[in-house]
């Protein structure tokens, strides 16, 4: 490209690449967080979403300065990402809601998109390092505080129904109580027993020196249980 072909991309046109070209990094980034974790939406869905949300503020940026009304490009952005997010939000057979985080992470990355594309560069960077920290960091901390906290819920799958009352025994036994049994109706029609139970820790002694990973994996020796895993 020479100086003549360069001397026509106009300093606008330089600040939009520029704009879009952050918007995709930074999006890139978070996404490649989420598919790191095996999470359903990965690099190319958090770029796509942040790639459009910037050039949709940078649509209504425009528009304002010719006269025009802008005012509902940004509330209808903000929308869009909302019902495309909603898919990724979903039950697991297992009792689990998946895709809350991947979810709010989408919708965010389109705010720092909206962000990159009115200019607001020191909000879309400091929000960028606060979401990553938030999806990475603190991660590690939930985890930290629910394998230590006195409440804990399992999804169980039993060799049989009668070997329900010895689960209970058992868990007695250990210095536990059984807040709620639930069976699952995923399985009702499958010939397996399948629960989701509630405990609290009410030993003192198993309080203070197990976490639910080791409880967990002592309880997985017992040739009745088919599978049992934390609900998180």
């Amino acid at each position: 490209m020479n100086y003549m072909s360069l001397s026509l991309i106009k300093p606008d046109t330089l600040s939009i690449i520029a704009r879009i070209l952050t918007s995709v990094m930074l999006s890139a980034a978070v996404g490649y967080e989420r598919d790191r974790k095996r999470h359903s939406a990965g690099m190319r869905t958090f770029a796509a979403v942040s790639l459009a949300s910037t050039a949709a503020a940078i649509i209504g940026d425009h528009m304002a300065e010719y006269g025009y009304t802008s005012e509902w490009i940004i509330p209808a952005v903000i929308i869009s990402v909302a019902v495309l997010s909603c898919p990724s939000i979903f039950l697991s057979s297992k009792g689990r809601v998946r895709g809350l985080t991947t979810s709010a992470g989408l919708w965010a990355s389109s705010i720092i998109g909206i962000a990159i594309g009115m200019r607001m560069y020191a909000l879309a960077i400091i929000s960028f390092a606060a979401l990553m920290c938030t999806l990475s960091i603190l991660s590690s901390v939930e985890i930290h505080l629910r394998d230590r906290s006195n409440h804990f819920e399992v999804h169980l799958e039993l060799s049989s129904k009668n070997d329900l009352q010895r689960f209970s025994t058992t868990i007695r036994r250990l210095g536990m109580r059984i807040d709620d049994i639930e069976l699952n109706p995923a399985y009702l029609n499958s010939g397996m027993s399948v629960y989701t139970v509630s405990f609290t820790i009410s030993s003192s002694e198993l309080r203070k020196y197990k976490k639910h990973s080791e409880i967990l994996e002592a309880l997985r020796t017992l040739d009745y249980i088919s599978y049992i895993e934390e609900i998180s």
